[in-house]
């Protein structure tokens, strides 16, 4: 006997979908080509530039803080939360990842709204450039494929 169990996913139309992007200002250069990245990957999907804000703040430690107020005001489908971290010489990287990624966790709890996490955390500059639009990817882009899928899916778990 084979049993057929119903499978859920979410999809990547983004039309009539909102969202928040959060962008560090830190390290720079890197972060723009991610945010450049989710921002075109989430028009190529289908969702309106008027239907995105992206907010910036000033480093990675940050980022939670503003996605919580965007959460808190609603109004949007999915959030991404775009940033770059380079380990230096003192354990301050570990905090700030440590930080970040728990911050942008409780948020998506909290709300009960897809959050995406496009912060680079890397040992070196060019871990971080591979990851930003060179041989490994952009990550920009993967985060808003991944907050396209999941706000499409707690649509349908939803309804």
């Amino acid at each position: 006997m084979t049993l057929t169990i119903p499978e859920l996913r979410g999809g990547l139309a983004g039309a009539g979908k909102r969202f928040g992007i959060v962008a560090s200002t830190y390290n720079q250069r890197l972060v723009t080509l991610l945010l450049e990245g989710a921002v075109s990957c989430l028009t190529d999907h289908g969702v309106a530039a008027s239907d995105v804000v992206v907010v910036r703040v000033p480093g990675a430690w940050e980022i939670p803080q503003a996605l919580e107020e965007l959460a808190a005001r609603g109004g949007v489908d999915g959030l991404i939360a775009i940033g770059a971290v380079i380990r230096g010489d003192t354990p301050h990287f570990d905090y700030i990842c440590a930080g970040c990624s728990n911050g942008v966790e409780r948020v998506s709890g909290k709300y009960r709204v897809p959050v995406a996490f496009g912060v680079l955390t890397c040992d070196n500059t060019q871990q971080a450039e591979d990851r930003a639009g060179g041989k490994g990817g952009n990550k920009g882009i993967e985060a808003a494929l991944a907050a396209l899928e999941m706000a499409s899916l707690f649509e349908r778990l939803r309804s």
